[in-house]
């Protein structure tokens, strides 16, 4: 029963956040500059919708386009249907709803987020825990310097270097796309690179400040191997800060996929949203917006489970611990 409470009360709370988003959002997309309706009668009908007003009637594009309403009675029109899951149709992509264009899009730009989060995992536990256990050696300060330079590159620019160097350079992997294993090194690396030189740092950080600890100490007392003492008492106790950021991470990674998509030409969520965002397709950017949201939103739940799963206290102040469920079933 307290975990369902708990569940319940995170979702409740998810819902109404969502709610202010789309608000916000909306209100944020109506203050700038130019319609849909607008741009594509400059732009002579040349894309979306526009293909069926070839006249340059701006006219008759507003009232096509649900524009030559209030704003208050276009975001309840939205959003009346938002919440059974219709975003409408795409003013950019008329052929498909915008449903239909996430429900492609979304598992390409989560793919490559989950195997840029993997990476980022694989080098960052190993890399932290040498650099804590050599700390304030060569070692630690050369794989501390690599971490920093990691997240100092932003990740358009790691992928435009990839580019050079293995597409034009070594002509050893594709220039972009999403057709197989060779083409998904190069954005998973550029995505990757930063976040695992973020996570090293917090891997440092906790390790060291574990290896303090009288337990540990004490453990060392007992006879206990280096090996030992590490995997059973410190790993575990290290990782919890890992797990409070690597949520949020793979959620910002989800979000952030924008300008990598779109220097690999990789079909994900993130390269439909940019188009929306040059072209002004209200809905197409109102479902991304919500979505990724949703995702954020989610994954912050997700973690606080794992986070209660790992941590005892963590379970008590979450209402979660096997104390508080006893008390409740004698009450």
């Amino acid at each position: 029963m307290a975990l369902l409470t708990f569940l319940a009360r995170r979702i409740a709370r998810l819902l109404i956040s969502l709610l202010i988003v789309s608000m916000l959002a909306f209100g944020l997309l109506q203050l700038a500059p130019g319609t849909f309706a607008g741009i594509q009668a400059v732009g002579g009908g040349s894309t979306g919708l526009a293909n069926q007003q070839t006249s340059g009637n701006n006219s008759a594009l507003v009232q096509a386009y649900g524009e030559n309403v209030p704003i208050p009675v276009q975001y309840w029109n939205w959003l009346s249907h938002a919440v059974v899951g219709d975003f409408g149709p795409s003013y950019k992509y008329p052929q498909s709803d915008v449903t239909e264009i996430i429900a492609q899009a979304l598992p390409v730009t989560a793919s490559l987020a989950f195997f840029a989060m993997v990476l980022a995992l694989a080098i960052a536990i190993p890399v932290g825990v040498i650099s804590a256990v050599r700390r304030g050696t060569w070692i630690d300060n050369s794989l501390m310097f690599v971490s920093t330079l990691g997240v100092a590159i932003p990740n358009y620019l790691m992928a435009i270097i990839l580019v050079l160097v293995f597409s034009v350079g070594l002509h050893a992997l594709p220039t972009g796309g999403w057709t197989g294993p060779q083409s998904m090194i190069m954005p998973v690396i550029a995505l990757g690179a930063g976040m695992a030189g973020v996570f090293a740092r917090y891997v440092r950080s906790s390790v060291l400040e574990v290896l303090d600890e009288e337990y540990v100490v004490a453990a060392r007392a007992r006879g206990g191997t280096p090996r030992a003492v590490l995997l059973r008492h410190v790993l575990r106790s290290a990782i919890m800060p890992l797990v409070t950021v690597a949520g949020p991470a793979f959620a910002g990674l989800i979000a952030g996929t924008l300008f990598v998509e779109q220097i690999f030409g990789i079909p994900g969520l993130g390269q439909y949203f940019t188009q929306a965002a040059i072209g002004r397709d209200m809905p197409l950017m109102m479902g991304c917006t919500v979505v990724f949201a949703a995702i954020l939103m989610a994954m912050n739940v997700i973690v606080d489970l794992v986070y209660a799963a790992i941590d005892p206290r963590t379970r008590a102040g979450l209402g979660l611990s096997h104390e508080t469920k006893r008390k409740a079933a004698v009450a």
